[in-house]
């Protein structure tokens, strides 16, 4: 079972307000979730981001992969180090003919 560390969104049309879940890769965005580890409001000023730092640091060293925007608030909050970001992934991988 491949495990994420994802936003799942709440809030009202036009006022989103997210939180930051552990689910199944294969469940849907608002869908069953495993653990709930924290909140992110894009709407204040500036951004208010409250992450369980415990149970991050638990599920990364499970093997649980956050996504790229959960990446980004866990490089902001600290928990992970900036490190070098990953390779864009680009069209399909069949070689081109020369």
């Amino acid at each position: 079972m491949a495990v994420k560390i994802r936003l799942t969104r709440m809030g009202d049309k036009k006022s989103p307000f997210y939180r930051v879940i552990v689910a199944d890769s294969r469940s849907p965005r608002d869908g069953k979730f495993i653990d709930l580890v924290g909140t992110y409001n894009p709407l204040t000023e500036p951004a208010q981001i409250k992450l369980d730092h415990d149970k991050i640091t638990k599920w990364l060293s499970n093997g649980a992969q956050p996504t790229d925007t959960v990446k980004a608030l866990l490089v902001q909050d600290g928990i992970i180090p900036e490190g070098k970001k990953a390779p864009a992934k680009t069209g399909s991988l069949k070689k081109k003919k020369e």
